[in-house]
């Protein structure tokens, strides 16, 4: 079973990469659908976040709007946050690939935003980057809802440079051609993985 780490920095098409490489017969874990678990109601990671920042709490949940504002005015308090949620999401990360493990699972992709800044990528077989040009980035996101240039540069400040990440990647998809285009890179580097030479052992092939 090979276990390869799918990260992009933000407006890149992380996600909806991750659901081609789901489309095309991978099994996806994707870690931003595990946070959201953890900060709906009754969540594991309800009660510790409510200790630290209890103005995040909203009818039992995490109010991620909230949660936002707060780190923005306190990135300091980043570090808190993460020492609660990075081992919950690791614990079913790890749960997820044993259990594809077991199922015979030929390829599994751990979509995960902060693959490198948490140290993801010395725990993977094969890294895949999602990128775009980096004004194709800033118009899709500045188009989200309340998403300004400061918050925009905040959240850059935080993540591993797109140049760094595709320089460490060992495929690239690059979304800034459309749908299509980053479906059928998607399909090779599956193909190359599970069907080329030496089967899932093989070497990577390089794209990076």
């Amino acid at each position: 079973m090979i276990v390869v780490g799918l990260t992009g920095s933000i407006g890149m098409g992380k996600s909806t990469t991750a659901r081609m490489f789901a489309d095309a017969g991978a099994a996806v874990f994707d870690a931003d659908a595990e946070v959201a678990a953890l900060y709906a109601h009754q969540g594991a990671a309800v009660a510790p976040i409510a200790e630290i920042f209890p103005d995040a709490i909203k009818d039992g949940a995490v109010d991620r709007a909230a949660l936002g504002a707060h780190l923005h005015s306190n990135p300091e308090d980043f570090a808190a946050l993460e020492s609660i949620v990075h081992p919950l999401v690791a614990a079913e990360r790890a749960r997820f690939v044993e259990e594809q493990r077991a199922k015979g699972a030929a390829l599994v992709v751990l979509d995960t935003p902060l693959l490198f800044e948490a140290g993801l990528d010395e725990h993977v077989d094969r890294i895949v980057v999602v990128t775009a040009p980096e004004a194709v980035q800033k118009a899709r996101v500045l188009q989200r809802p309340g998403m300004t240039e400061q918050r925009f540069a905040a959240i850059l400040s935080r993540q591993t440079p797109d140049s760094e990440k595709r320089a460490r990647a060992d495929f690239i998809v690059d979304t800034a051609g459309g749908l299509a285009s980053a479906e059928a890179q998607v399909r090779d580097i599956v193909r190359r993985l599970t069907e080329g030479p030496g089967g899932p052992s093989a070497a990577p092939g390089g794209d990076a």
